[in-house]
């Protein structure tokens, strides 16, 4: 007999949040799904911490709902990183490698930029600091002086 006290069962992720799990786990290739949510978790709220405005809520409006609700919650920084930085203190805060951290990160903003499009991608981009173009798979364009 089930108890009154035992905890709800967990409920199911949207489609639209497994097929993006799904993509990150073919991207990372991460062994299950638990390790690519982790992954999808760390990152965008790294994101969140990094972004604002028009574009913040204009991905938000692009990704699943688990995945829009993890950016969201994050209150944004007032200094934001450089790519390379947000590498470094997302593997401050889990204690990861910079490889394993690097890697998390391409993973998920591999499938982040397939959730944007291309427009809205080129749009946060120009909002962030240098750096992270790379970590979502595009070339590094430096602006002439």
């Amino acid at each position: 007999m089930i108890s009154d006290r035992q905890a709800p069962p967990q409920q199911p992720y949207g489609t639209a949040y497994e097929q993006m799990l799904e993509k990150v786990r073919y991207e990372g290739a991460y062994p299950t799904r638990e390790r690519a949510d982790e992954a999808v978790r760390l990152v965008l709220a790294g994101l969140g911490r990094q972004l604002t405005g028009d574009e913040r809520v204009d991905l938000a409006g692009c990704l699943p709902l688990e995945a829009a609700r993890v950016l969201t919650e994050q209150i944004p920084a007032p200094q934001p990183l450089t790519g390379w930085s947000f590498v470094k203190d997302l593997a401050a805060r889990t204690g990861a490698s910079l490889a394993t951290t690097r890697w998390d990160t391409g993973s998920v903003f591999c499938a982040v930029a397939a959730c944007a499009g291309p427009d809205l991608l080129t749009r946060i981009l120009h909002q962030l600091p240098t750096g992270y173009a790379l970590l979502f798979g595009r070339a590094e364009l430096i602006q002439a002086a």
